[in-house]
């Protein structure tokens, strides 16, 4: 397994160069690349004869706090890709400030992504570039706030129907 996983590190580190900004390893390695570079890196990666990464499992975003992170409030994604003849698993990642959360589509490489993509954008405000059809998919469309991130409030706090007293608070 660690020999696999170290030919994978290689193999990846040989087809995006310096578009690699940091790797993980685990049962489930990652590769860190910038927002810019996100269409590429997917697309070298289902291209290359020796990765062949060609079905996209999921994608989802996530949002950081600024405790979190350090860096202030921020947004991400993360591509789950798998290698089927090989049976191999991996993850790109891309981390960007929530005023930049815009990063290309890669509907044109995986027609899946579509909805996906879609389901990133309901709920953290993520925007694809050249995207075939981004609006929201389960929200309603003059909703004006993003349900998953953090600052988002979990409670109505219109309801007068419910007071701390009744609840054991």
């Amino acid at each position: 397994m660690a020999n696999e996983l170290q030919n994978l590190q290689e193999q990846v580190a040989a087809a995006l160069g310096a578009r690699c900004l940091k790797w993980e390893g685990g049962e489930l390695p990652a590769v860190h690349v910038p927002p810019a570079e996100v269409y590429s890196v997917v697309r070298d990666l289902y291209d290359d004869a020796g990765l062949a990464f060609r079905f996209l499992t999921s994608l989802c975003g996530i949002h950081f706090t600024a405790d979190a992170t350090g860096d202030g409030e921020q947004l991400g994604l993360i591509y789950f890709l798998h290698d089927l003849p090989r049976n191999r698993r991996m993850r790109v990642k891309t981390v960007f400030p929530v005023a930049a959360a815009e990063v290309e589509s890669i509907t044109p490489i995986f027609a899946s992504a579509n909805w996906m993509e879609r389901e990133a954008y309901d709920f953290y405000g993520i925007k694809f570039k050249n995207h075939p059809n981004l609006i929201r998919i389960f929200n309603i469309e003059t909703m004006t706030v993003f349900p998953l991130r953090k600052d988002f409030p979990l409670e109505d706090r219109t309801r007068h129907d419910k007071n701390d007293p009744m609840f054991g608070r």
